[in-house]
């Protein structure tokens, strides 16, 4: 394992999921890196923006809702094997919001049971923190993904940060 992250390249990424029990809304990704999987709302932090105003645009980019509170639940650091750089994604969950979720050139949003979530169609380290995220439980965790996007390593810990 790497330890030497500290003087790695970051890339501050946002990832916003609404939940309201007993569902929670996932995008089909249309285009683009992770196309073809149900994900969370969210991209790149621009510069001058904070991680939370960044958080609130790409929902309403990709998704077509303005998110009220959105609340941290955790920071994911995912590194790829053979790239040096490391995306730092900031999971933020949002219970109420206004609109009506709508299809961008780059997500098609679908509500879901939280028991009938598709984890064979997402990200494949999602079934590991995702039932973290569902219970309210806030978490730090890294991935280390190998060339076919499947997860090789992974730590998850439990935390009690206010972010």
């Amino acid at each position: 394992m790497d330890h030497n992250h500290q003087n790695r390249p970051r890339k501050i990424l946002t990832l916003c999921f609404v939940h309201q029990h007993p569902r929670i809304l996932l995008g089909m990704k249309k285009q683009g890196f992770g196309a073809g999987r149900w994900n969370g709302f969210g991209g790149k932090v621009e510069p001058g923006e904070s991680i939370e105003d960044a958080a609130r645009r790409e929902m309403k980019e990709e998704a077509g809702i303005e998110v009220r509170e959105i609340k941290k639940m955790g920071v994911i650091d995912f590194e790829f094997r053979g790239k040096p750089e490391i995306l730092e994604v900031h999971i933020f969950k949002s219970v109420e919001f206004s609109g009506e979720p709508t299809e961008s050139d780059e997500m098609r949003p679908q509500w879901f049971s939280v028991d009938q979530i598709p984890f064979t169609e997402m990200w494949t380290d999602d079934i590991y923190w995702l039932p973290l995220f569902l219970k309210n439980i806030k978490f730090t965790a890294r991935f280390l993904f190998d060339e076919k996007d499947q997860v090789l390593e992974h730590t998850i810990h439990k935390t009690i940060k206010v972010w």
